[in-house]
């Protein structure tokens, strides 16, 4: 029993953490490389994070993993032949708290080849916690994009079968037919309970956990 609630009190913890981005959790250091295996509704992907291709890209990605960020978290955008993004929280109080809490840019030191995983951004200095897989590779165009690119922190080591299975239908192909994918806005404002009523066969991670560091 005593066990029981120990898992009760270290899961109302991380919820709590999750809402609350200047925690000490999101400062530390992450390790130089390590292993991130997702678990997915198509299958189990393993990444390898490497910090010196993007120090605080990394850092803060290491953090939300060991916060359990990324349980439940739908790639909301996957354009085939081109990324599967994912990032946006299912609960809107995490999402909300999140807002603006972004991390300084770094120059692209990887190539954004097939496998890599990067930050999302619009502009200067606004990576904060939606990422994409290239499901293809997207270098030189994503390594330059708009005069800074977006720099690679990782890449599928294992499983990727899983990242091209995953379910486009939702946002179609690049620079084919575009369907009417979920609205980043909709997701934000009401969470999951939007992508599964409109969206039902989206695909998600359904955990994610550092597996091995060095």
């Amino acid at each position: 029993m005593w066990l029981a609630a120990l898992v009760a009190m270290g899961a109302c913890a991380r919820r709590a953490s999750l809402r609350d981005p200047g925690a000490a959790a999101y400062t530390r250091t992450a390790p130089d490389s390590f292993d991130v295996r997702m678990e997915t509704t198509r299958g189990t992907m393993d990444v390898r994070l490497r910090r010196h291709w993007s120090p605080l890209g990394v850092d803060r990605f290491h953090a939300l993993v060991q916060q359990r960020y990324f349980d439940d978290v739908g790639f909301h955008r996957v354009i085939r032949n081109y990324v599967a993004q994912f990032g946006i929280h299912g609960d809107t109080a995490v999402t909300r708290a999140w807002r603006g809490r972004s991390i300084p840019d770094e120059p692209v030191l990887a190539p954004n080849r097939k496998g890599t995983i990067s930050y999302a951004r619009g502009g200067a200095n606004s990576r904060s916690v939606q990422l994409f897989f290239n499901t293809v590779d997207n270098t030189p165009r994503l390594d330059t994009l708009n005069s800074f690119g977006f720099p690679p922190i990782g890449e599928v080591v294992a499983g990727m079968a899983v990242l091209d299975s995953l379910n486009w239908e939702y946002s179609g192909t690049r620079g084919g037919q575009s369907f009417p994918g979920p609205s980043q806005d909709s997701l934000s404002r009401v969470g999951n309970a939007y992508l599964r009523r409109s969206f039902p066969r989206l695909d998600y991670i359904v955990r994610a956990r550092v597996v091995k560091r060095w």
